[in-house]
């Protein structure tokens, strides 16, 4: 189980995490890392944070299972099976850091060896990646 500090809890937490997160997806999860730097327009938006809190802050991670994932057995299944997996991998990552992890519908369907798999395998793309999401490559109907 993630202790309580590990975890996002706040709709506005989420929102500053996924917005300013570099995206990956791998297999039945997409992950969104928000290293602890804030940009200039979360911090005009929010109280201001002494750096010092933020760098002793432990790494924080969210879930989001929607219902497309399938009923709630299946989706509290997936969500256990994440929060496992990313209790696992949480001292790995850098203090401070704010990671979300939405799963797929096809999450239902892995087991917890492949969802593990595919959350390091995306984290790692995640921290990878310089600069912040790419561009768009839908194609306008």
């Amino acid at each position: 189980m993630l202790p309580a500090d590990a975890r996002i809890r706040s709709s506005q937490d989420f929102g500053s995490a996924l917005k300013r997160g570099r995206r990956a997806a791998r297999g039945g999860v997409v992950v969104h890392w928000a290293p602890a730097t804030a940009s200039t327009e979360d911090q005009a938006a929010q109280p201001p944070t002494p750096p010092a809190a933020v760098a002793n802050r432990t790494a924080r991670a969210g879930f989001v299972v929607s219902k497309a994932v399938g009923n709630a057995v299946a989706r509290n299944k997936v969500k256990r099976r994440l929060r496992h997996a990313v209790a696992a991998e949480l001292p790995h990552w850098p203090p401070g850091t704010d990671v979300v992890v939405r799963a797929t519908p096809r999450a239902a369907e892995r087991d917890f060896a492949e969802l593990q798999r595919d959350l390091v395998e995306a984290v790692q793309a995640a921290r990878a990646r310089k600069g912040h999401r790419a561009p768009d490559r839908r194609s306008t109907p």
